[in-house]
């Protein structure tokens, strides 16, 4: 029997997944229609690490890697932890923390600054299953903290600026199957999040950005998987009439390591 702070928080959350579906609606119809689009093209890798250190509790890591493709250079570089706790079988919360390192947007820029950001963040998890198919949908909100600059250099120390939520659905589609062990061997992922700036500083640009992804997920086994993917960022810049739009392609490895006592 469920606690009753877990479907009270249940049905909060399902409240918000609604107005947040009707979100992506707006934005993804609306903003492809605004003007001073920039286009870049970016490749990403990545290599996600889960501890599993018994049947409640979990350690989240990763590392990104983030360069432009023509010219080739720098765009960021991520650092993630983060400490999660299941909450029954469909959902989890998770608390950690984001280093990041952000190089130039432009990739012609003669700017070699590298601006660290400190992002502790807070999150839930809710996963659906309907037949074969997994939907996910994720919850977070994060702080950010910008190292001040000036004259093109970093100055002083760490600065809020403002909080960011941010709603992932995915929807995972198995197609492969492992004959002898019947775990899934090969998934079609797609997801789409949307990310809404709050804060004082926000004036123009309380849309984020939207990401939408498609990938192919290949399980060599429990333990090690790797995954090929394409993304399309839609970013809003502080202008509020400037926008980014990226074409992204991924590259993942991911990794899991089990602590839990064998039965």
């Amino acid at each position: 029997m469920k606690h009753l702070a877990i479907i009270q928080t249940e049905n909060i959350l399902r409240r918000i997944n609604k107005i947040l579906i009707v979100l992506i609606f707006c934005f993804s119809t609306n903003l492809f229609a605004q003007k001073n689009v920039e286009h870049q093209d970016l490749v990403w890798y990545g290599y996600y690490n889960t501890v599993e250190i018994n049947e409640k509790y979990s350690v989240l890591s990763e590392i990104q890697e983030r360069h432009f493709i023509n010219p080739v250079a720098q765009h960021q570089l991520v650092f993630r932890s983060n400490l999660q706790r299941k909450l029954g079988e469909q959902w989890n919360v998770s608390g950690g923390i984001t280093y990041f390192l952000q190089s130039p947007n432009n990739p012609e820029s003669e700017s070699d600054l590298v601006v660290p950001e400190i992002r502790p963040d807070i999150g839930f998890g809710y996963q659906q299953k309907i037949n074969s198919v997994t939907i996910n949908h994720r919850y977070k909100a994060e702080a950010r903290f910008f190292h001040d600059t000036k004259n093109d250099e970093l100055v002083g120390g760490f600065r809020f600026s403002n909080f960011r939520f941010r709603y992932q659905l995915g929807v995972d589609i198995p197609i492969i199957k492992d004959k002898e062990t019947k775990q899934n061997k090969l998934i079609v992922k797609i997801k789409d999040e949307v990310m809404l700036n709050a804060g004082r500083k926000i004036v123009k640009n309380v849309f984020d950005q939207n990401r939408v992804y498609l990938a192919l997920n290949y399980q060599f086994n429990k333990a090690l998987a790797m995954e090929i993917g394409y993304m399309n960022w839609y970013q809003q810049r502080s202008s509020g009439v400037d926008f980014y739009r990226r074409d992204i392609f991924r590259f993942s490895l991911f990794h899991k390591i089990s602590l839990k006592p064998k039965q």
